[in-house]
C-alpha cells in the first residue's frame, strides 16, 4: 500500500483518499503530497473500511461509485463511528445525490471533473472548521523554561524580564508553545503565521527565526527553545 507524503517525526493531517480511478488518485495524492498532507490511498470500499478502523485519519475524500462496498454504504459506517470531515468527490453530480451525501453525513460535496484548486480549498476550509470546533478553551498564559507568555497582555517575560517581540514573533513562539510535541515545516509555519501559501521562499521565516531566537535564547547559535530538525522543520525542544 503507497503512502504518499509520509515524513517520518513529523505531525501532518492525514487524509484517507477512497477513490478506484488510479489516475485521479494518484493526480490528488499528488496534489496534497505536495500541500504537506499525508495521503493513504485505498482503491475499493472494503480496503477504505478496513483502513479507517485500523489507523486515524484527519479528513476522508470519498468517491461513491466504488467496488466491494458502495461510496454511500461506507459513509454510514464512517457516521456510526466517527464525526471525521468528510468530502465526496463523485460523477453523480445531481440534486438528489447531493443530498443524500449531505443527508447521511458528508460535510462537503465536489461533483467530478473538478479543479485541484477548488478541491485543495474545501479539504483545508473542513479541516479548519474540524480543528477550531474540536480545540479545547486556549489558555491565557502559556509556560515553558524560563519563558512566559501572556495572550491578554501580548507579552513575554524571561525569567521575570520584559522581552520586546514583533507581533509575527510573539505568534510564532505562542505556535510552538502551544503544540509542545508537534513538528512544523517552514510551509506549515508559512501558512500559520502569515496566513498567505508558501512558494518556498526561506529567507522569510530564517529571517525571523533568527531575531526571534536572539531574544528568547541564551545562546543563539544553540537554541534550546526552538529546536531545528534539518531537512524537516521546527519544533519546541523539551524542558
Amino acid at each position: 500500500m503507497p503512502v504518499y507524503g509520509k515524513v517520518e517525526n513529523t505531525v501532518s493531517y492525514k487524509i484517507l483518499l477512497v477513490e478506484d480511478d488510479v489516475a485521479i488518485s494518484e493526480m490528488v495524492s499528488g496534489q496534497f503530497t505536495k500541500e504537506g498532507f499525508e495521503v493513504v490511498p485505498a482503491f475499493d470500499g472494503e480496503e477504505a473500511r478496513e483502513l479507517f478502523a485500523n489507523d486515524m485519519f484527519d479528513l476522508i475524500l470519498l468517491d461513491l461509485m466504488l467496488p466491494k462496498l458502495d461510496g454511500m454504504e461506507f459513509l454510514k459506517i464512517i457516521r456510526e463511528k466517527s464525526m471525521i470531515p468528510v468530502l465526496i468527490m463523485s460523477a453523480k453530480d445531481g440534486d438528489l445525490d447531493k443530498a443524500l451525501g449531505l443527508g447521511f453525513g458528508a460535510d462537503d460535496y465536489i461533483a467530478k471533473p473538478f479543479s485541484m484548486i477548488e478541491l485543495t480549498a474545501r479539504v483545508k476550509a473542513a479541516i479548519r472548521r474540524a480543528t477550531y470546533y474540536s480545540r479545547p478553551e486556549e489558555k491565557k498564559v502559556l509556560t515553558v523554561g524560563n519563558l512566559t507568555l501572556d495572550l491578554d497582555k501580548f507579552s513575554v517575560q524571561k525569567a521575570g524580564k520584559e522581552i520586546k517581540l514583533t507581533a509575527k514573533e510573539f505568534h510564532l513562539l505562542k505556535l510552538f508553545i502551544s503544540n509542545p510535541s508537534r513538528v512544523y515545516t517552514k510551509a506549515q509555519i508559512y501558512r500559520l503565521i502569515w496566513e498567505d501559501e508558501y512558494f518556498g521562499d526561506e529567507n522569510v521565516i530564517n529571517v525571523h527565526m533568527r531575531r526571534l531566537r536572539e531574544k528568547i535564547e541564551d545562546d543563539p547559535s544553540k537554541p534550546q527553545y526552538i529546536k531545528t530538525l534539518w531537512g524537516i522543520g521546527y519544533k519546541l525542544g523539551e524542558f
